[in-house]
């Protein structure tokens, strides 16, 4: 008798039924219809693969699999079995065809942590900054000489137990240790900052500090720009960029320190409105450093020139959006641009249609990541770090994560969506383990509760949009900077090795 491996061990019985002296055939004749059987129903199924031809395949599979099934199942009946086809049901997984292997997967990966992160959430040793809420269990504070334990301290912590964080949005230029391979070095368990690197970055960017879809206004002034700096000792060229833009007859109002020849005294942002083009020249020239200086340029619809990070294209809403002067000898093609964009309104006006269109779904990946404020972002890694230490345990193992029916095996899935801490199941199955069933199969579970995503209460009305779209399906644990910009599988076999190789995997989805 064939058995399947149930919860806590629990074998399920296959049952015999129709077994008599009045079957119609002779026991003999049944036992040895019985072992041809498989032989048969092999070459049979042959025959249909070349038969079906080029049509679809996995239409074809699963004709192919629920026919054949047919025939084992109806061996089942008969109680035809041999000794060694109750084997090859075990390992198929057959045993037991009445039992969906989703829920069977359900039950049997099901997983009871240790810790409830809602009865004792995450406490953080530090200030706590202005957020509302998270979606795991987060505190922050000072309750030093308690019997707390901390999972984390802001700074450098002496108990090897608590993690040390290093959070700053300064340039790494300015302060070294903000550099992540230094930071690993003084032995910061966490990094935050402002690089998509870093395991918990904390961006300038967000659509509830910046208006960014904010209308434009007329472009009064003479001046083609304006420039705010302040810093004259800065670590780049901006202010030779400057005077060299000066050179090449662009007339440049600057309201900062260096070089002043406007009154200081304005609102930055309401005074850009009133410009053609704005001079976001940042202090360092460092990846992912990009401050206000960019993004108010935006919001007030003044086309930045940028001298600051070499990715700044990525932070850019569309394509032409940006000016970049990455090197002095940029300079030259830059102030004609800029002359060209000035006296030529329809190729200015293309150069800022994501203001009327709607920035690019890159751009919103990347602004939506500050929905979530960095400090739950913060709570939510260290929890979920917790979660993947115990997984590691040898109990944890355990978990089939994968169920075989005839010829086919579901494999078990979890995601969540990004800036969220819990996942959701999904199942993949082997004749469809393709990129476009996974997104399909995250969309359907998504929809099927009627999701809203996490930056919805966020977004300017006019890009909120009504459909779930996926932008990035990526696994749990990567960063921003690669599930963002890096991170692709490579075609569906890649997908499946990945699947195959890791049990019960786990998918991290941003919707846009």
């Amino acid at each position: 008798m064939g058995v399947l491996k149930g919860q806590k061990g629990s074998e399920i019985p296959i049952t015999r039924e129709g077994v008599g002296v009045n079957a119609g055939v002779s026991s003999t004749k049944r036992r040895r219809w019985a072992k041809l059987m498989p032989f048969f129903v092999a070459l049979v199924v042959v025959a249909e693969i070349i038969f079906l031809g080029r049509l679809d395949m996995v239409k074809n599979a699963t004709m192919v699999r629920t026919w054949t099934n047919s025939f084992y199942f109806a061996s089942m009946r008969e109680g035809a079995m041999s000794s060694q086809q109750k084997e090859a049901f075990d390992a198929l997984g057959l045993n037991n065809h009445n039992e969906n292997c989703e829920d069977w997967l359900e039950q049997e990966d099901a997983i009871t942590y240790s810790r409830d992160f809602e009865k004792k959430p995450i406490l953080v040793s530090g200030a706590e900054e202005g957020w509302i809420s998270c979606s795991v269990g987060c505190k922050f504070g000072f309750e030093f000489g308690s019997n707390k334990k901390y999972d984390a301290k802001i700074g450098s912590s002496q108990d090897v137990t608590t993690a040390s964080v290093i959070r700053s949005m300064e340039s790494s230029q300015y302060y070294p240790e903000l550099n992540i391979k230094e930071a690993r070095w003084r032995r910061y368990n966490v990094v935050m900052t402002t690089s998509l690197s870093s395991d918990v970055p904390v961006g300038y960017f967000s659509w509830a500090e910046y208006e960014i879809m904010a209308p434009l206004q007329p472009k009064v002034e003479i001046s083609l720009a304006a420039a705010f700096i302040s810093n004259c000792r800065s670590h780049n060229f901006r202010l030779e960029a400057l005077e060299g833009l000066e050179k090449e007859n662009i007339k440049i109002d600057s309201y900062g320190i260096c070089h002043r020849n406007r009154d200081g005294s304005v609102d930055k942002v309401e005074t850009l409105k009133r410009y053609k083009f704005s001079l976001a020249f940042e202090n360092s020239n460092e990846e992912d450093y990009v401050t206000e200086k960019f993004f108010q340029s935006l919001v007030a619809g003044a086309i930045p020139v940028v001298v600051g990070a070499p990715n700044i294209q990525e932070f850019a809403p569309s394509t032409g959006s940006v000016l970049h002067i990455k090197e002095l000898s940029d300079i030259p093609s830059i102030a004609k641009a800029m002359k060209y964009l000035a006296e030529n309104p329809d190729a200015y006006n293309q150069s800022l249609r994501w203001k009327y269109e709607g920035p690019s779904d890159s751009f919103k990946a990347l602004v939506d990541m500050a929905a979530v404020h960095s400090s739950c972002r913060l709570c939510i890694y260290l929890a979920s770090k917790i979660r993947e230490s115990e997984e590691r345990n040898p109990g944890f193992q355990k978990r089939p994560c994968k169920c075989t029916r005839g010829l086919e095996t579901i494999y078990h899935i979890y995601v969540r969506e990004r800036g969220r801490f819990e996942m959701d199941s999904i199942f993949l199955r082997s004749v469809n383990l393709t990129l476009n069933a996974l997104e399909s199969a995250v969309l359907a579970k998504f929809k099927s509760s009627n999701h809203v995503p996490i930056w919805k209460k966020q977004r300017p009305e006019s890009i909120k949009g009504d459909e779930l779209k996926i932008y990035r399906i990526y696994p749990v644990g990567m960063t921003q900077r690669q599930a963002l910009y890096t991170f692709k599988f490579n075609g569906d076999s890649d997908l499946r090795k990945y699947v195959e190789s890791h049990p019960c995997p786990k998918f991290e989805v941003i919707f846009v």
